[in-house]
């Protein structure tokens, strides 16, 4: 295993260790995190994927280790947000020039909604799009297509526009015992020989 490669598998430049391609510090990835792309070059991950990421903002994209990130996949930031409490829509604050305002009011352009913090061990879907301030819990899968706009609890399956739950992956007491476990903060070498274990979904062999 080494988490530093750019292309886990070789030959395959569709597919990327996120961790090693990313430069932004308000971007954080785990080891192992996965992204594939089959349009764009996956190492432009942080310009294609991470839109309205504005440094100004302070707010991060926060990824954990072991996730499974298709393509297209989109993060969209609190300054896609227009404020809901001016009698306006429009951003009068961006155009601090055009109004006479100042550039330190820019942020009340729009609402800060915070970071978006993915878990461990997620797979999200193609195309599918996070919205700003939403928590995804370890092991949740996101569905083709699905808009996040609310936070997903650990373990559940969700789709839809806006997503919503179909279904938890496994039963309360197993989603408890994964959690309590949390194999994905093993050292490797722990991790590979249970490896058969975490694959044929066996928990008591964790």
């Amino acid at each position: 295993m080494n988490k530093d490669l750019i292309y886990p598998r070789g030959n395959d430049k569709q597919t990327v260790y996120l961790k090693s391609v990313v430069t932004s510090p308000n971007i954080i990835v785990g080891d192992y995190t996965i992204y594939n792309d089959f349009y764009s070059d996956p190492c432009e991950f942080e310009k294609n994927n991470v839109l309205y990421h504005y440094p100004i903002n302070n707010d991060r994209l926060i990824i954990g280790k072991y996730c499974s990130i298709a393509c297209g996949t989109k993060f969209i930031f609190t300054s896609a947000n227009h404020s809901k409490q001016s009698l306006s829509t429009y951003p009068f604050p961006i155009f601090y020039n055009e109004w006479s305002l100042s550039i330190e009011d820019i942020t009340s352009a729009w609402d800060n909604k915070g970071d978006i913090v993915v878990g461990n061990d997620v797979w999200i879907g193609y195309e599918a799009v996070i919205m700003p301030g939403v928590t995804i819990g370890d092991g949740a899968i996101i569905g083709t297509r699905a808009v996040v706009t609310r936070d997903i609890p650990p373990y559940t399956i969700v789709g839809g526009v806006p997503a919503r739950e179909i279904k938890k992956r496994f039963p309360d007491e197993t989603i408890s015992r994964l959690i309590d476990i949390q194999w994905w903060n093993w050292e490797d070498s722990r991790v590979q020989e249970k490896l058969q274990d975490i694959m044929s979904g066996n928990i008591e062999g964790l």
